[in-house]
């Protein structure tokens, strides 16, 4: 097996040790040492792949959202990206519960935002290649993405914590709706010669 390969192989049998602690525990009561041993590598291997366990918690999401998105990533299947990120929290929520309880919502924000941007991201320019040619969003695409970026994020994490009571289906299309809604209502706007300037005060 080619190192690389032997090195990442390592990380995620660390990596699977991790969770399973994580859904009985705070990270704060879980040791170096019962990862390890829960896989049957010493210390020494973890600090070679790993500076902490924080380091590997990061590790974690990243490499985990990263592999279910990565067959998503044309803007057209927006949709399906924000379908598969709802359902990896759903498959691992008791884990994605305990890095949220253990280390607050900025640090689980850090975890998602690249992922959401990106498919808010995807979405706009889906919807500006689909509108008419005098309907544009340039002007004030960046404030889009960070808005619904953000009220993506408070969504997630109200539903994380059992505050909002909905399958990954349903949070799909409810968020799917209000974003579509918001650039037909544009496209309706400006055809009927009311639309709003971003510039104007």
């Amino acid at each position: 097996m080619p190192q690389n390969n032997r090195n990442y192989h390592t990380k995620r049998q660390l990596t699977e040790s991790l969770k399973k602690l994580m859904a009985l525990k705070p990270l704060n009561k879980i040791s170096i040492r019962e990862i390890c041993e829960c896989c049957g590598v010493n210390r020494q291997t973890f600090y070679y792949h790993f500076e902490d366990i924080y380091d590997q918690v990061k590790w974690m999401f990243r490499d985990e959202i990263i592999t279910v998105l990565k067959d998503f990533s044309y803007s057209r299947q927006w949709k399906e990206g924000l379908l598969i990120l709802f359902k990896y929290i759903a498959d691992n929520r008791a884990v994605c519960l305990c890095a949220l309880n253990s280390l607050g919502h900025e640090h689980m924000k850090r975890f998602f935002a690249d992922d959401i941007s990106t498919i808010v991201h995807n979405a706009i320019i889906y919807f500006s290649e689909n509108l008419p040619e005098h309907v544009s969003v340039e002007e004030y695409e960046n404030f889009l993405i960070k808005y619904y970026s953000a009220a993506i994020m408070g969504v997630l994490e109200n539903w994380l914590l059992g505050e909002i009571d909905e399958s990954p289906e349903q949070m799909t299309l409810y968020i799917c709706t209000i974003i579509e809604n918001q650039f037909y209502g544009t496209a309706a706007r400006n055809s009927s010669g009311s639309a709003p300037n971003p510039k104007e005060d």
